[in-house]
């Protein structure tokens, strides 16, 4: 669909209001298309309208987006979830993510965040580790990836 990327374009480029007023038509004209949601979704979290954006990344997700727009929706309706302080949304977003995404990394980060927030500060940490670990290419953090893994559910534990 030619409008659908052009709008996408647009926000790329920075024009977002244009692309929301774009999105916004193609939403009349397609209001199951789970892409044409996605985006909608996407384009207002960008102009910092996150309670607006909510339904569209719910129903872009219940009518069968799939494949990496997937993955992005969860990312973002669990980021959106979490900033306007729904936090326990959050985390059963992002947590239906990595279950369908579990090489995601990215989702493990944002789940993190949401716990912290909850105040769960030890599976926050041992999340973000992991994933830390599990996905960093950084020298250092390879050479004590065995360590920091270990570690990462034994933050409180003291050996003496």
């Amino acid at each position: 669909m030619k409008e659908l990327l052009l709008a996408i374009k647009k926000r790329e480029q920075g024009e977002t209001q244009d692309a929301r007023d774009l999105l916004l038509s193609l939403v009349k004209e397609y209001p199951e298309n789970p892409e044409v949601l996605y985006q909608t979704a996407w384009v207002h979290d960008a102009l910092g309208l996150e309670i607006e954006a909510v339904p569209y990344y719910e129903k872009a997700l219940q009518n069968g987006l799939d494949g990496e727009d997937r993955k992005g929706a969860f990312l973002g309706l669990g980021s959106t979830y979490r900033t306007i302080g729904e936090y326990d949304q959050a985390r059963r977003t992002l947590e239906q993510g990595m279950k369908e995404f579990p090489e995601a990394a990215e989702l493990a980060v944002f789940c993190s965040m949401v716990m912290y927030n909850q105040h769960e500060y030890e599976g926050a940490m041992t999340l973000l580790l992991t994933a830390v670990a599990e996905t960093s290419n950084h020298e250092g953090i390879q050479a004590y990836k065995k360590a920091i893994l270990f570690y990462s559910d034994k933050l409180n534990e003291v050996w003496k």
